[in-house]
């Protein structure tokens, strides 16, 4: 008589693209967690297309010591059978191979299909909008939780603006938080080629991206008192920090924007399964309440004038150049001509990981008492400064902070939402995840607080 099959392990959190440039560091911060440390993380499991690549990504990002016990999964992007079986043995899947509008999609719908909870790296508006608007209705109906955007692109924008708003204590509000990204090195600052090929991609399918918002219902328009801010300069120098800084046309404001919309469909916040906890319940509407809406946006600064315009080189020649299939080629096959050297195939040594550093200071002006604003029509007479500081964006910040969401999840899955697409911010702002970045790397301060005229 033949033996009952073995139904396959389920893993705490599987890494999907862990060979990748970002996955292994993803690997590298996830081992930090296994046993015999204290966290939710019991299992853990990596996946890809090759097996002996996640093999070698399995030695690096253990190095110096041996490679664990950790099981390597074969998976592949354009495979669905493989990617159904593969979100079945995961209780919390995350996506790190990218473009995500070439390999995130097919599995998120796994994940959704499953019922797996699925947090990726994204920082690509097309694919999140998409994603929500496809999958949101059977990854609820699933108890599938589908959350974007879970790295440096969105957690520090996100988190950093909730705890710039929750500074302003009544009567105060704030009419506008502008947050100023500073990226430092002692090195060279190299980015991930994948950051650039989104970027080019993006550029290239913009059209979509519009055409999707036009088919799409209004998102909801929070309230946020007084005018609407000036726009501003292109370019501007801010003396108080010392910064000549840039407008960018960031996936953060995206994110931002999504999560205040959403808040405004629900003033308590999302609320958990029918597990939440009361006490949790308490603390997400208390949290909620606290927040207060206003616009955001996000400008990247330099020390130096020279800075900006290497900026302004890099996105003026992937809008131009990439508006023909030819120029999308010559950008991808030589990115490091087209942008000074900021981005490369290779990606950046370890050297220059472990020299690089983030800063991002919040600037928030508003009024010290909201009382009769809206008659008046006065200017914003109050301005707090909050930052959000840490270490390198696309290696250490962005591993750290997706992790770090992975083991939220793992402890608190009652308390969060059944299952749907969302924003991290409408998922993770109540939660304690604030606390384990500051645990883990990550500052959030309160700078200043003064009045303006």
């Amino acid at each position: 008589m033949a033996s009952p099959a073995t139904e396959p392990e389920v893993f705490d959190v599987v890494i999907f693209g862990a060979s990748g440039f970002t996955g292994k560091y993803v690997v590298r911060e996830a081992l930090k967690f296994l046993p015999p440390n204290a966290s939710p993380l019991r299992t853990l499991a990596i996946a890809g297309r090759s097996r002996d690549r996640l093999a070698a990504a399995l030695r690096w990002a253990a190095a110096p010591g041996p490679a664990p016990d950790v099981p390597i999964l074969i998976a592949d992007a354009s495979d669905r059978d493989s990617l159904a079986a593969l979100a079945a043995r995961a209780r919390v899947l995350l996506s790190c191979a990218g473009p995500f509008r070439l390999y995130g999609r097919q599995v998120a719908e796994a994940c959704a299909a499953a019922g797996t909870d699925c947090l990726d790296i994204s920082g690509e508006p097309e694919f999140m909008e998409r994603v929500e608007a496809d999958l949101h209705e059977v990854a609820a109906r699933n108890g599938s939780l589908i959350v974007s955007a879970c790295g440096f692109d969105s957690i520090p924008a996100e988190l950093g603006f909730l705890f710039n708003s929750r500074q302003w204590d009544p009567p105060s509000a704030p009419v506008s938080v502008v947050a100023h990204v500073s990226l430092e090195s002692n090195k060279k600052i190299v980015g991930n080629f994948g950051t650039f090929e989104s970027a080019v991609l993006g550029v290239a399918n913009a059209s979509q991206l519009q055409a999707l918002r036009r088919s799409r219902p209004r998102p909801a328009k929070p309230n946020i008192p007084g005018p609407l801010p000036p726009k501003g300069k292109l370019i501007e120098h801010d003396k108080a920090l010392g910064l000549w800084v840039l407008k960018l046309p960031s996936a953060d404001t995206v994110v931002v924007k999504r999560t205040l919309s959403k808040l405004t469909e629900h003033p308590e916040g999302l609320p958990g399964g029918v597990e939440e906890s009361p006490k949790f319940a308490e603390r997400r509407k208390e949290f909620w309440s606290s927040v207060k809406p206003a616009h955001f946006g996000v400008k990247i600064g330099t020390r130096s004038l020279l800075g900006v315009l290497r900026f302004i080189w890099t996105g003026l020649f992937i809008g131009i150049v990439g508006g023909s299939s030819f120029g999308r080629s010559l950008l991808l096959k030589f990115p490091g001509f087209f942008s000074l050297g900021w981005f490369r195939k290779t990606g950046p040594t370890e050297e220059e990981v472990s020299s690089a550093s983030f800063k991002m200071w919040f600037v928030g002006r508003g009024y010290s008492d909201l009382g009769g604003v809206l008659e008046r029509r006065t200017k914003p007479d109050k301005e707090i400064v909050t930052r959000v500081s840490g270490p390198e964006i696309g290696y250490v910040t962005t591993p750290i902070v997706l992790i770090q969401c992975a083991l939220v999840v793992l402890a608190q899955r009652v308390n969060l939402p059944e299952g749907g697409v969302y924003t991290p911010g409408i998922v993770f702002g109540p939660t304690d995840l604030q606390k384990r970045l500051e645990e883990n790397g990550l500052s959030f301060d309160l700078i200043s607080t003064r009045s303006i005229t």
